[in-house]
């Protein structure tokens, strides 16, 4: 039996399932990833220095596990409330993001993250519109 995550580490597997969907994390991913924990208001119940821990255990499920990435968005399902949906799609934008390119694998994690938590569109397309506004450059 699989122990269940508490929300926060639910949310870090989101961020981390991203940042490898493509098959590499990038140093600014890891950057990213860790200042959101650092600093969101979600993350303020959950102690830092559990971060590596959580990650790494996030990537054995997705490495041993033939079904890892279906693994690993089932456990997000059931750790999450539903008012967290959003913010886990949110956390994934952010961290595709991150590195200024978003790759295949990436949009299709994010697919597959919107349709578990049965997201709406326009509140997909918001989130969405939000990071590149924050991130554009001139």
């Amino acid at each position: 039996m699989t122990a269940t995550l508490s929300p926060e580490e639910a949310l870090i597997y989101v961020m981390v399932t991203m940042s490898a969907a493509e098959g590499t994390i990038s140093d600014d991913e890891i950057a990213e990833i860790g200042m959101l924990v650092r600093t969101l208001p979600v993350f303020a119940g959950f102690d830092t220095k559990k971060l590596v821990d959580t990650a790494e255990a996030c990537g054995e499920i997705l490495a041993a596990e033939a079904d890892g990435l279906e693994s690993v968005l089932d456990r997000v399902a059931d750790a999450l409330p539903p008012k967290l949906y959003d913010t886990a799609y949110a956390l994934a934008v952010e961290v595709a993001a991150a590195d200024l390119e978003v790759a295949q694998e990436e949009l299709r994690f994010l697919q597959l993250l919107r349709d578990k938590m049965a997201l709406d569109k326009l509140v997909v397309a918001a989130i969405e519109r939000g990071a590149r506004a924050r991130l554009r450059t001139l």
